[in-house]
């Protein structure tokens, strides 16, 4: 089933400020909070869509890349996602200090399912960069990289906070001018994580947890861009006691290739061919990202035309098709003749078949640029 569009969860335009953003949400949070919803899954479940939204759309560089590319850029077919696919309702109420003036986890609410959920600590994201040549990009690949993450020591066992009992957070009732107010704030004793440690081996931290080594798989979808973050769920550093697992952030970063140039979803190649080939026609075995294919060069071609190639450039990251490959043709001028080269051309000098004739139908320079981004 498609994903709603995140615009359209919050009732804002695409132009919408980011106080704009934030004041949908905060109206769309206090609609469906858990509290005011009892055992209404229908609630919980627009409660959380509201939280993705605003996650993504709060955010100016996320914000950025799912104008640019929907869904795709934060939930392919890999296993990423940037919404509440990696989020749970900690996750939520822990944007509640900024969405409700500050008051710490909960915001005036319980920060749970009628204050009986117990808050639980993520751990820290972990962020790697990933090299990938055009092939790969094209043809979407999976990588197995070798990263070191905090995981909990062997060993390592934790008991129920004293401070807070277990909640992870402390509770306070205030009294205003409209009413009692119940208000929470992480616990400083476990840091919000409920639990403290009992015993642990000499080699872990004071959370309990080591550096270990990992083999993590990613599965990158194809057309994705330099730049791009793409994120893999639970494999970031893990969280003390009954906590959860950060995320991994990979950046992409694309290799420069040795004869494609990628501009969007279209490739560019410069073919050069001698002047004789340009007179006679000829054929050229060229680059692709799937391999070299063979083309055809009609007699008489002229420097500058452009061929295109559909269907064999890179994959839409949105699922669109396929870009196109463009062939540049250069005839290359010879600098230096011999006699007998020399005077052939100048024989040829007032020969009419030398003679530039433009044709209607052949194209100036900038009608040409105007085709490559038609």
């Amino acid at each position: 089933m498609a994903k709603k569009d995140y615009y359209e969860i919050l009732g804002v335009s695409k132009s919408a400020t980011a106080a704009e953003i934030k004041k949908a949400y905060r109206k769309m949070a206090l609609k469906f909070h858990p509290d005011k919803n009892p055992d209404d899954k229908d609630a919980e479940s627009k409660f959380k869509e509201a939280a993705e939204a605003y996650e993504i759309l709060s955010n100016a560089d996320k914000k950025a890349r799912y104008d640019q590319f929907g869904h795709q850029a934060f939930d392919g077919s890999g296993g990423f996602g940037g919404g509440s696919g990696g989020m749970n309702m900690d996750d939520i109420f822990s944007q509640f200090g900024d969405i409700f003036g500050g008051f710490g986890g909960g915001g005036g609410f319980s920060g749970g399912f009628g204050g009986q959920q117990q808050r639980r600590v993520k751990g820290s994201n972990l962020r790697v960069r990933l090299k990938l040549t055009l092939e790969e990009i094209a043809n979407g690949v999976e990588k197995k990289i070798k990263v070191k993450r905090k995981v909990q020591a062997e060993g390592t066992t934790y008991r129920t906070c004293p401070t807070c009992n277990g909640s992870g957070q402390i509770t306070r009732v205030t009294n205003t001018i409209l009413g009692r107010m119940q208000t929470a704030a992480t616990c400083t004793t476990c840091g919000g994580a409920g639990q403290t440690i009992d015993k642990k081996p000499a080699e872990a931290d004071a959370h309990g947890l080591i550096s270990k080594e990992e083999t993590v798989s990613i599965k990158i979808p194809a057309g994705v861009v330099d730049g791009m973050q793409l994120k893999v769920a639970g494999k970031g550093n893990e969280a003390p006691g009954n906590g959860i697992s950060g995320d991994m952030l990979v950046a992409i970063e694309e290799q420069d290739h040795e004869t494609l140039q990628r501009e969007g979803d279209n490739l560019h190649y410069d073919m050069y061919i001698s002047l004789p080939d340009a007179v006679l026609g000829t054929s050229k075995e060229i680059d692709t990202v799937t391999g070299k294919v063979r083309i055809k060069v009609d007699a008489g071609v002229q420097s500058g035309k452009i061929l295109r190639l559909r269907g064999k450039g890179i994959p839409s990251i949105n699922g669109y098709g396929k870009g196109d490959l463009l062939v540049h043709v250069n005839v290359w001028t010879p600098k230096t003749l011999n006699k007998q080269q020399k005077d052939f051309f100048e024989s040829m000098r007032d020969d009419e078949h030398f003679s530039p004739k433009p044709e209607s139908t052949d194209k100036s320079f900038f009608e040409k640029v105007k085709d490559m981004f038609s």
